[in-house]
């Protein structure tokens, strides 16, 4: 989350942040976006516990490192490959779950000032799907939001209230000290050296299982126990991942890691 656009780092795919106003961008319109080329060379995208259960039929769900974990989907198991879409950003498999950090794009909320008590819809502005076309859906009537802009907000609105409740997921994932080190090793038909990866943070089977009674019944109750099965489900993927990026000639090199 961006404290301050075009002042604070900006988050993953975004080169700028500008407010959406009726003000300035009164003609603004909005293209459907039929792919997205930012995706093609991303291998991890941030989710949130929302999207754990459709998520995890797609794509291994890990954990990044250091203290201030965050869940991430793998598209991918080497930097810069994205096995879901081609080149140019356009999916492959149109059945395949698309994180709501992507589908969010161009818009965000975000904190005009860093001492602001409310944030703001804002977008990429260098973005190609909202301009001044001929095309596209009108974002104002007059001085007023339209339907579409009212969605986007909900739809923002809704992912940061996902994120706050993947906020509290990880302090308590951190409190019960679930999480360990990953690592997968893969060992191809062939290949004289296994393809080990880590550089990520996984759930520990032997932990979760030796949780007090009390700490089990506590996680059961606030529906935290599913997500970590959807969690340790998803990492039956990565071998999938693995012979995707074969079969596309995205062959990576021993020892790499995530």
């Amino acid at each position: 989350m961006a404290s301050a656009p075009q002042a604070a780092p900006l988050p993953l795919f975004y080169n700028a942040l500008e407010p959406l106003s009726s003000n300035a961008h009164a003609a603004f319109r909005l293209r459907t976006m039929e792919a997205a080329p930012f995706l093609a060379t991303q291998h991890a995208i941030p989710v949130t516990v929302d999207e754990f259960i459709h998520a995890q039929r797609s794509m291994p769900i890990v954990f990044t490192d250091g203290d201030d974990s965050i869940p991430i989907a793998l598209m991918g198991l080497n930097e810069g490959v994205n096995v879901f879409v081609d080149n140019g950003g356009k999916l492959i498999d149109e059945g395949i779950y698309v994180p709501a950090y992507v589908r969010r794009y161009p818009f965000m909320l975000a904190r005009l000032t860093p001492d602001a008590q409310e944030l703001s819809l804002c977008f990429d502005p260098t973005a190609d799907a909202i301009g001044t076309f001929d095309d596209g859906q009108a974002l104002f009537t007059g001085d007023q939001p339209t339907e579409v802009v009212q969605s986007i907000l909900q739809f923002n609105e809704m992912f940061e209230q996902a994120g706050m409740r993947t906020a509290n997921f990880m302090k308590e994932l951190r409190e019960l000290d679930l999480l360990m080190a990953g690592e997968v090793s893969i060992q191809p038909e062939g290949a004289e050296q296994p393809f080990i990866y880590r550089g990520f943070q996984m759930v520990s089977e032997e932990k979760l299982n030796d949780l007090r009674g009390d700490q089990l019944r506590k996680i059961q109750k606030s529906g935290m126990l599913p997500l970590l099965h959807a969690h340790l489900f998803s990492l039956q993927l990565m071998p999938n991942l693995f012979e995707k990026q074969v079969r596309q000639g995205k062959m990576p090199t021993p020892q790499l890691a995530i």
